[in-house]
């Protein structure tokens, strides 16, 4: 049976699940690339006040969510402005987090091109997204056709994480496979 998706723009009242699945997702994706304490330190009732704001905040950074059928959030992501224009690409997808209970089912996909409509709307003509460069979703960035245009390192609470970018000079998936 397919599931079916929606992608939308994130409500007031979706804050609490946004959260949820940021911080799941990084705790369940990072405890060997970032120090206990950093990931101990994400709580959901901190996030969600986090999130209710960038909601609110809509012109500056837009979220989004994926539902599935019965409107239950299953992934994330929040998109706006490049923040560095020195890789001149003019948008940036800040985040992009689907349900640790729910990753291989094509939600990534589904965020993905929603966020890229979603940019393509403001006028955006590129987009750039920076990843840990342990982050096993790299993988899924170079299936979905992004390439691999710099490396930078981050600081985290004071703990250096290694970044990596990908970059698509047009907002559209070119999916590759993967042998």
């Amino acid at each position: 049976m397919t599931r079916r998706l929606i992608v939308r723009k994130a409500r007031p009242g979706d804050a609490a699940a946004v959260a949820r699945i940021y911080v799941e997702a990084w705790q369940d994706t990072y405890p060997a690339m970032l120090p206990n304490r950093l990931l101990s330190a994400m709580t959901i009732d901190g996030q969600t006040q986090r999130w209710r704001n960038a909601i609110a905040m809509a012109a500056r950074e837009c979220v989004l969510v994926v539902t599935d059928e019965t409107d239950i959030v299953v992934a994330m992501t929040s998109l706006g402005r490049a923040r560095d224009s020195a890789f001149r690409f003019d948008a940036e997808i800040y985040t992009l987090y689907v349900d640790p209970m729910h990753t291989g089912a094509g939600i990534g996909r589904a965020a993905l091109n929603g966020a890229f409509a979603v940019l393509a709307e403001r006028g955006h003509s590129s987009c750039i997204i920076w990843a840990h460069a342990r982050n096993p979703a790299r993988f899924f960035y170079e299936a979905m056709g992004g390439k691999l245009v710099a490396e930078r390192t981050a600081n985290m609470m004071g703990i250096a994480v290694p970044e990596i970018a990908f970059g698509w000079r047009k907002l559209a998936l070119v999916e590759t496979s993967r042998t």
